[in-house]
């Protein structure tokens, strides 16, 4: 697993890369927004752990700029910032960061959170399932996705590893309501590690990309004060 550090102190970045290094993580670091991106570029980290206050572009940037960049790797994106404010995670998670820490932080509890994340690829497999609805087919074994565009014809949808997930988890149980918490136990498991509010950005991202209209979603729709729920027939 390939790990980039965007972080500008370099004390931190040094120790960092220590803790995760003895775990047997290759790291890479890189300390401004601008070489970020580059790097993210070339390389392609399994994840990325993004200071918030670097020079050039910032961490925020630098998030919303890899989640607009649709490819077949996705890394999974830890912020760090010195701000503990509730606002500053919010605007985090919402620009796509998978976790969030604020300094000082523990190394070990870093490294706790990284693994966790890297875990959560894992969480699918062993499974051959296929689940088919009138507008959606989800191959568990071959991990892909697609939208019925009409009764014979298929088109891939571009997801994530969260989004397919989510989306799986979903049409294996139409109807059903879950709350942040039971999401979170069924993709992620006891390691997750952060803010509940991140299944929320998965959510909104999710449905970007398979709703005709986001802001007032047909398939994954919001229950007020419980949760989500997935609607759409299932095919015969």
């Amino acid at each position: 697993m390939e790990i980039l550090i965007v972080e500008d102190e370099a004390e931190i970045a040094q120790l960092i890369q220590l803790y995760l290094e003895k775990e047997g993580f290759a790291c890479r670091i890189c300390r401004d927004g601008i070489s970020a991106l580059q790097i993210f570029q070339e390389q392609k980290p399994d994840l990325i752990i993004l200071d918030l206050m670097i020079p050039g572009l910032d961490g925020l940037e630098v998030c919303a700029r890899i989640r607009q960049k649709s490819g077949i790797k996705d890394p999974y994106i830890l912020m760090l910032t010195a701000k503990g404010e509730e606002l500053d995670r919010i605007i985090g998670l919402s620009t796509g960061a998978d976790d969030y820490m604020v300094k000082p932080f523990s190394p070990k509890e870093l490294v706790a959170r990284v693994r966790a994340l890297l875990r959560r690829t894992l969480r699918q497999g062993g499974q051959s399932q296929v689940y088919r609805t009138q507008h959606f087919l989800v191959n568990i074994d071959q991990r892909s996705a697609q939208r019925c565009v009409d009764s014979d014809q298929l088109e891939p949808l571009d997801l994530t590893t969260l989004e397919f997930d989510l989306l799986s988890t979903f049409m294996s149980y139409p109807g059903r309501v879950w709350n942040r918490t039971q999401l979170i136990d069924k993709l992620w498991g006891s390691n997750f590690f952060g803010d509940e509010r991140v299944v929320d950005t998965h959510i909104a991202r999710l449905r970007k990309k398979i709703e005709p209209d986001p802001a007032n979603p047909s398939f994954v729709k919001t229950v007020i004060g419980v949760g989500y729920k997935f609607e759409d027939p299932v095919a015969h």
